[in-house]
């Protein structure tokens, strides 16, 4: 079943598998743990498991917390060192809040930290998926959050409206609960006169894309309706719905389900299993530029071959992950590399005829195979 409605997130059939994101202002303000919603909020996800309803959630948190503690300046966001610093105190604050608060619902919390390589590696992604499911499976509430104590800036989501929709892709969930500062998406910065909320997106488009804004209200978080929109995206790809609501009222999750305010982003494909992976990668080796007519051919279904390649950027080998690039620079697909950035260099513009004189060995059949691609 299809996630139709805002109300469907409360139906345990429509919705078996929900995650629900929590952002850094919610948790807390500037004196320090907003206790009291986040019980109201831990009262809902108990209501939601007492009707049938399996539960993931991705909590922001604990650098900010942390920050509190350390007394660092900047929400402890002035440096990559005050980052995790930060996020090293905070986070065991921050398991530990949710493991009681559930606790005393009788419900187990599961802390898991993830870096963008833990799911942006096929290996690495399985295994979250395995462990995602046993935890489900012996009914624990997985409470997940980036790894910003050992991330990188290289190695990064940077937020986690992208971290809970790639979580969701691989839990296989059926839908998304952004719970942030704002109502959900708006034609224009929702602060301007005459801005209007979107009840429902059927696809993102570049003129959804024009209407975010990156600013995050509070200061303190990292994501904007920027990151949030690429969520959407990620998600609606592996055939999850993905919804935007108000996370600063009281039982905010009912606010969404019951008042209906929010913005739903409908799913309507479901990739598999590996082509979603694929399509939602946040981190690429290279690009490859294509010409008008295989630009074409790959929205047909076809592979792409080398004649219709233009030019070739970044260092990657084969298997890894690329960019597929319209004309106009757009990005239309990413695929798997059948070979090397230098292989695919003396390749492009190359008739399939030629290639074997080129390269001295028998080439594959294409650049990249259209069982390694996915579309945008």
């Amino acid at each position: 079943m299809t996630i139709a409605s805002l109300s469907d997130l409360s139906d345990n059939t429509r919705c078996p598998l929900l995650v629900v994101k929590v952002g850094s202002a919610l948790l807390v303000g500037h004196e320090g743990v907003r206790r009291e919603w986040l019980q109201e909020l831990v009262n809902e996800i108990a209501a939601a498991r007492g009707r049938g309803q399996r539960i993931i959630v991705v909590s922001s948190g604990a650098i900010a917390l942390g920050a509190s503690r350390l007394g660092l300046e900047k929400g402890g966001r002035g440096s990559l060192a005050d980052a995790q610093a930060a996020a090293a105190v905070g986070q065991i604050a921050l398991s530990g809040l949710w493991a009681e608060l559930l606790g005393d619902h009788g419900l187990t919390a599961a802390q898991i930290l993830l870096t963008l390589d833990d799911l942006e590696d096929r290996r690495r992604y399985l295994n979250v998926t395995a462990t995602l499911a046993r935890l489900l499976d012996a009914g624990a509430v997985p409470v997940i959050n980036e790894n910003d104590s050992v991330a990188t800036q290289e190695i990064r989501f940077g937020d986690n409206d992208r971290l809970a929709a790639r979580v969701a892709q691989a839990a296989q969930a059926s839908a998304v609960l952004l719970l942030s500062d704002v109502d959900g998406l708006y034609t224009r910065n929702p602060k301007e006169p005459g801005a209007e909320r979107i009840a429902e997106v059927d696809g993102i488009t570049p003129e959804i894309h024009a209407m975010a804004s990156r600013e995050s209200a509070s200061g303190m978080g990292s994501g904007g309706m920027t990151s949030k929109l690429q969520a959407a995206e990620i998600a609606e790809l592996a055939g999850i719905a993905l919804v935007i609501g108000n996370g600063t009222h009281a039982q905010p999750i009912a606010r969404v389900t019951q008042q209906g305010i929010g913005t739903l982003f409908r799913a309507h494909r479901r990739s598999g299993a590996r082509k979603a992976w694929l399509g939602g990668r946040l981190r690429l080796k290279g690009e490859l530029h294509v010409d008008a007519g295989a630009a074409a051919a790959l929205s047909r279904g076809s592979s792409l071959l080398a004649k219709g390649v233009t030019r070739v950027d970044g260092l990657f080998e084969r298997g890894d992950p690329v960019a597929i690039c319209a004309p106009a620079g757009r990005v239309i697909a990413h695929g798997l590399a059948e070979y090397d950035a230098a292989e695919c260099t003396r390749l492009q513009g190359r008739h399939s005829s030629e290639h074997a004189e080129l390269l001295g060995y028998a080439p594959r059949s294409a650049v990249i195979h259209r069982d390694q691609l996915v579309l945008k």
